[in-house]
Order: C-alpha cells, then structure tokens, then sequence
C-alpha cells in the first residue's frame, strides 16, 4: 500500500520541524501535523518570547543605571504592553521563518490535531474537518505544557501558567512564583527588575537547585540585591482565590505563613503532551508520568513509530530535542548517526547575570569518586568585565586531577550563555586542562575568563 509520506511528523516545535527539515534533506517526503503556529511552544510560548520580554527587562536596567556609564537620562519608565506587543512580534516574526523554512524543503504542513488510527496512520481534526494521513515513519514530537499542582490548580487569571505570565495585560505590582528552576528564576527576574514585587518560593534548599552549589549561591545573591523574596525549604500548601487577590499559604522554616500577591504563577516543571493521541490505539508503552518510553534511537516499541523531545526522558529543552529529531531521522535514512551524549548537553539561564553550565557539578564529581582539580575565576578581575560594567559572577571549572579530562564548567555573568559552547565542544574532542590553558584567547573578553579558571585550577593563573 503507497503511503501520502515517508516520514510524519506530529508537532512543529524545535524538536519536530527540525526532525521534518532534515528528512527533507535526506530526500524524504515528509509532512508536519501542528494545531497551532509553526514553532511550537519554543518559539512561539518559550525560548523565543521570554527572551525577548528579558531582553526589554535589561535594557530598563541599563537605562535606569545609565549615570555609572556617564549618560544622564532624565525618566524612563517600562510600557508594559509594549513589552509584550515586541515580544509577540518577536514570536510572530521566529514563526514565519519556520513557514519559509518548510516551503524552502518542500515539506507540507498539516492543519490540526494528530491521533493514530493504527500506527502507519494519523487522522487530523481541523475544527471538525477530518483527514487521515499515512506514513512509513512516525515521529511523535508534542512537547510539554505546564505541569500543575494539586494543590494548586491553574485557573488563569490568579493562578497561571508560563503562556499567561508572557501576555499579562498589565504589570502586576506583585507576584509569587511557585518553583525557582529556569522557568521561576527568569520570571522572578523579569517581573522584580519592571517594578514588581517578587516573592519566589522554592521546595529544595537553593534557587536553581540542579546548578553547582557555587552557581546557586551566587543567583541568590543577585535576587537579594534585586529585592526578590526568597523563600527556600518551603511549600505553598494551599492557595485561596476567594477575594480579590490570591492568598498562598507557605510552610518553610518559620512554619505556615501567609502571603498575599496580585497573581501566582506556577513554574514546577513541565508535562508531556502525551494524551488523546491515540498512543493506547497503537500500544505504545508509556511510564508513570506519561513520557514515552525509546531506545537510543527513539524508537517505541511500535514499529515505524518514534518520539522525540519533552515527551521522552531526559532534560526538557529545545536543543535537545532538535538533536534528538536529527539523529531519528539520520537512522531512519539509513545513516549511521551517533547517539545522543546526555552527559554534554549545557544548560542556559536567561536572568541578569545569566547562568550557562555542562558536565558534572562539583559534588557530582567527587561523588562520583574522581579527584577534582577546581579552577574560579571571578568576573571582578576581568578588564571586559569591568570595561561593561558586569562585573558580578565568575567561571568554575573542573578537571579530572589524573587526566586532565574537563568534568564540567560552571558560569554566572554576562553573556556566559554564549560563552559556555566553547565548554561543550572541548569536551566533545576530549580536550585537557592544559590544552585550554595553552590555547590563546582574546583580549580583553569575558570568555577569556575560561582560560584564566583552567590556570587556576592548576595553579597558573595571572590576573588573580
């Protein structure tokens, strides 16, 4: 039986129309299934907006800190829906990209919502049109939403999830934000640094609580400065949306104590988008949480069927999931493409100063029984550093003491987002402490910091 396509593709965001491009490229013909716009949730929910919406949060900083560069600006003040038009804007502008993208690769796009029939088959509802569509191949790549509490259900006027928090019609002059991971931490930034009053309540001992522990201390710091309320050890037990503003009850240190905000938004994590797909039609096995179980190739235990991205174990982002749709597709064509090293995948955070990190932690590391030779660097005895007037965080490094093997990296500063893909690639070609110290980096720059910390760990360092 002739199949309408070779491979399909159920959901468009980084993970499914980059898994959809390069199908094209390998010369198959390949259809995308979206309900909404191209991109998905990174581009259009995620990744994309949120630094945009950040973006205009520095900015008023900077403006508003403008007499330390010798500039006198008499007022600024944010507009807050001029914020969010320029970050819909933003969106709008990323997804069109996508669409010519896919013209671009001769690849059809697919109105709807996607739901197996069998598993060489999807049917696509558009607003009650429907249409099923065939393929040889598979790939189930509908991401995540925002995961809810119990006891703490979304409602989204006082209680919100992430998409809200990206579109509120005006500045809240106060918020309380359940989770201080990537999500929490850049809204907790956001929000303080436009005038709001952030509380940040966070279950585990430190904000950012699966960064270095030097990492987490020093964002607590910045957050302290920025008069963010954080309260660590400590649960919102309940939430009354009763009166005109929501009332969370919070167990921490001191006991039950209550706090009062404009708005709650809720950043515990993210669930896969795994029901009324049809997954149980076909059989496809699922765990507990409702991620989709696959081999390092991600293939379910249906044949022709795989998935890929928030939907699967492993870290939820959208660098992630492109290369995990890269390397579906490569084996699927017949090539021969290295599985994914989850064990080099860095990990970004878009707050003032930024956080970027790779690799083991510090207590991972030893923990892991290696003798760890640590290398700091700190941004205060960088001439960039202080030329742009940023000069808070630093750059960790760590090294195996019998090898020389690079563990990991660690950063908090400026443009360290950036910085940290020198990290990964050196790990990817195994390179060695001596061989980054020995390597020329440019002065003055902030990624020469990566140099000076690897001195320090083994006791060369110059400028400290």
């Amino acid at each position: 039986m002739a199949m309408d396509y070779d491979v399909l593709v159920i959901g468009s965001g980084p993970g499914g129309y980059v898994s959809a491009i390069r199908a094209s490229q390998l010369g198959l013909k390949t259809g995308v299934i979206e309900k909404e716009s191209l991109g998905g949730v990174c581009l259009n929910w995620g990744c994309i907006p949120t630094k945009s919406l950040l973006k205009s949060a520095q900015v008023y900083e900077d403006i508003k800190n403008a007499k330390d560069y010798g500039i006198n600006v008499s007022e600024v003040s944010p507009d807050f829906p001029k914020i969010i038009e320029r970050s819909r804007n933003v969106a709008e502008g990323m997804s069109k990209g996508v669409e010519f993208l896919f013209k671009k690769n001769k690849i059809d796009k697919i109105t709807g919502a996607g739901k197996f029939v069998d598993k060489n088959t999807v049917e696509v509802d558009n607003e009650g049109d429907t249409k099923q569509y065939s393929a040889n191949h598979i790939i189930i790549a509908t991401g995540g939403r925002s995961k809810e509490l119990s006891n703490v259900p979304i409602d989204g006027e006082k209680i919100i999830g992430y998409r809200k928090a990206m579109t509120l019609e005006k500045l809240p002059e106060s918020m309380l934000i359940i989770g201080s991971g990537a999500i929490g931490s850049e809204f907790a930034y956001l929000y303080a640094s436009l005038g709001t009053k952030v509380t940040l309540v966070e279950y585990l001992p430190s904000v950012l609580p699966l960064e270095d522990a030097d990492v987490s201390k020093q964002i607590g710091r910045s957050f302290k400065k920025k008069k963010i309320t954080v309260l660590t050890n400590s649960t919102v037990t309940s939430v009354d949306t009763s009166g005109n503003k929501p009332k969370a009850v919070v167990k921490g240190k001191k006991g039950e104590e209550n706090y009062e905000a404009d708005v709650v938004l809720s950043a515990v994590g993210v669930t896969p988008n795994t029901e009324n797909i049809g997954l149980d039609t076909i059989g496809v096995d699922t765990r507990d949480n409702g991620t989709i179980k696959v081999d390092e190739f991600y293939r379910t235990n249906v044949e022709g069927v795989y998935a890929i991205g928030d939907i699967i174990p492993g870290p939820a982002l959208a660098h992630v999931a492109s290369h995990e749709g890269i390397t579906c597709v490569e084996k699927i064509a017949g090539e021969e493409p290295l599985p994914v090293d989850y064990n080099n995948v860095p990990s970004n955070v878009y707050t003032v100063p930024e956080v970027a990190s790779v690799g083991m932690t510090e207590k991972q590391a030893k923990d892991a029984g290696y003798e760890v030779k640590v290398g700091n660097f700190p941004f205060t005895a960088s001439g960039k550093a202080s030329a742009g007037g940023s000069k808070e965080g630093f750059v960790k490094v760590l090294y195996d003491a019998k090898y020389g093997e690079l563990l990991g990296a660690h950063m908090v500063g400026d443009h360290v987002t950036e910085m940290i893909s020198e990290i990964v690639v050196a790990r990817k070609l195994e390179t060695t402490g001596k061989e980054i110290i020995k390597s020329i980096h440019p002065h003055p720059t902030m990624s020469e910091a990566i140099m000076e910390a690897s001195a320090a760990a083994y006791d060369e360092v110059i400028h400290i």
